[in-house]
């Protein structure tokens, strides 16, 4: 199968390359002479330093290809890996770049876009062995501020806890970022202005258009104000920002990798190029091939995943409310394992195999590694018409 390829250089405009069976294109940006070239990567007339140079093809089907392109991210103090999040390919990738550059030198950080700042601390306890992995999540609030499955990024974090490497939070807390959709930075007050980012850069116009255009595909973007939209965008990439710059100069021999969405990472406009303002070191970007537009520019390196699919989940064919005592069943699969099982609308789920039910997330931990088949016991309120609730217990094979 071909894939069609760019090949970029200075002086002549984009021309395509028929490739065999390719994997990996190494772009035409090295991330060395940031002030000089941004504008032009932007335009998509050279890379993210204005350094023109041929572009390489690899096929990462060889395992000595990637160990091509380790030696010049490790020149760099910052390597920026970029994600569709729920993409299992694309986090196997960063974790493999990840085990690469340690390999090469271990005295690192990796900084996750998937964690907010006020729990830092949470991450240095799971790294630290006083917290297990089910503590950090509850404690972090995984289930409830990033949503994504757990098992998508838990290669990542149990090598960086085997190996001692910290994990930085990067992100806002969501209350910031929620109240900026709501009413613009400007709107925030004196509390919430504490937490913004000491700069806020709104020179990049090119980002601004890009950021137009997402914003107008937004299904309700009609009954919204774009400037609140950049507001919650430059807040995510300035806090992120800062979190690494900051945590890079208090730490000076270490380097991080950044794992983020790719859209934060593209072109340098988004992160990259705000932690160079305040850390002019060099960087370089890694993107995966299957979710951006490869044009110019774009990234350093840009990276076709294997395909790679998580075990199926085991499910209870609900859908759940939270009421006072637990979760609510509000709706059942007609077919599902509850309904198969005997459950009921209107059941109030309390305990699931012995665990306590108070939140949807006590139910997506209890779950986590199950999968179908797996038989789970289910402690349960149900109304009775004479004698009021009555407290049962249920066991049920899981479905897909």
């Amino acid at each position: 199968m071909f894939h069609w390829m760019y090949r970029m250089s200075r002086k002549s405009r984009t021309r395509l390359l028929p490739v065999l069976s390719v994997s990996l294109l190494i772009g035409a940006c090295n991330a060395n002479n940031v002030q000089e070239g941004i504008s032009g990567s932007l335009q998509g007339d050279q890379g993210v330093s204005g350094i023109p140079v041929e572009s390489k093809v690899l096929d990462l089907r060889s395992p000595a290809a990637l160990d091509e392109i380790i030696p010049v991210l490790s020149d760099s103090r910052v390597v920026y890996v970029g994600e569709a999040h729920d993409v299992y390919g694309h986090h196997l990738n960063q974790l493999e770049i990840i085990k690469r550059l340690y390999a090469a030198d271990p005295d690192m950080a990796i900084g996750m876009e998937f964690f907010q700042q006020p729990f830092q601390a949470v991450l240095d306890d799971y790294i630290a062995g006083t917290l297990d992995e089910r503590e950090m999540l509850a404690r972090s609030e995984w289930y409830e501020r990033w949503q994504y499955d757990y098992r998508l990024y838990r290669p990542i974090l149990e090598f960086a806890r085997r190996n001692g490497i910290p994990l930085i939070a990067l992100n806002l807390p969501r209350e910031l970022t929620e109240r900026a959709s709501a009413v613009g930075i400007a709107g925030l007050d004196e509390k919430e202005k504490s937490m913004v980012p000491s700069e806020i850069d709104r020179s990049d116009l090119v980002y601004r258009e890009r950021l137009r255009k997402v914003f107008s595909q937004h299904p309700h973007s009609k009954n919204q104000d774009f400037n609140r939209f950049e507001d919650v965008q430059l807040l995510w990439d300035e806090g992120m920002a800062e979190q690494v710059a900051q945590y890079l100069k208090v730490s000076p021999r270490k380097r991080m990798v950044v794992l983020a969405g790719s859209g934060h990472l593209m072109f340098g406009s988004g992160i990259p190029i705000r932690v160079h303002r305040r850390l002019p070191e060099r960087f370089s970007i890694v993107l995966p091939a299957d979710n951006i537009p490869i044009r110019p520019g774009v990234a350093d390196f840009v990276v076709y995943p294997a395909p790679a699919e998580l075990p199926k989940r085991g499910m209870m064919g609900v859908f759940l409310m939270p009421v006072e005592d637990g979760m609510q069943i509000s709706e059942m699969v007609s077919d599902g394992a509850a309904a198969t099982a005997g459950l009921k609308k209107k059941d109030v789920i309390v305990k699931l195999d012995g665990i306590p039910v108070r939140k949807m997330s006590d139910i997506k931990l209890a779950l986590l590694d199950k999968v179908p088949g797996d038989r789970v016991k289910i402690g349960l309120q149900r109304e009775q018409m004479v004698w009021g609730r009555k407290t049962i217990e249920v066991e049920l094979a899981l479905g897909e």
